[in-house]
């Protein structure tokens, strides 16, 4: 019986960590979405060199991200963009 109830909280625990990281993965689509958005917008002839390094880095990270997540990205900021134009 002690075993039974051991195992129920490790699985109550796992399932809060879970839902932690969806929620934190959820916020960081949002974020990479709105970067690849704003990179994508962004005219880099009218950037500061100072400014736009940090894009060319931010542009950089973005392409070195697996095509499905850029894609998941966008398409959560897609809808934000829908509903605020």
């Amino acid at each position: 019986m002690p075993n039974t109830i051991l195992r129920e909280q490790e699985v109550s625990m796992l399932r809060e960590e879970m839902e932690i990281l969806m929620n934190e993965r959820q916020c960081l689509l949002d974020a990479t979405g709105a970067a690849a958005v704003f990179v994508a917008k962004m005219d880099s002839t009218l950037l500061p060199d100072s400014v736009c390094q940090a894009a060319k880095i931010l542009s950089s990270s973005l392409n070195n991200l697996p095509e499905e997540t850029l894609r998941d990205a966008l398409e959560r900021v897609k809808s934000e963009f829908a509903v605020r134009v």
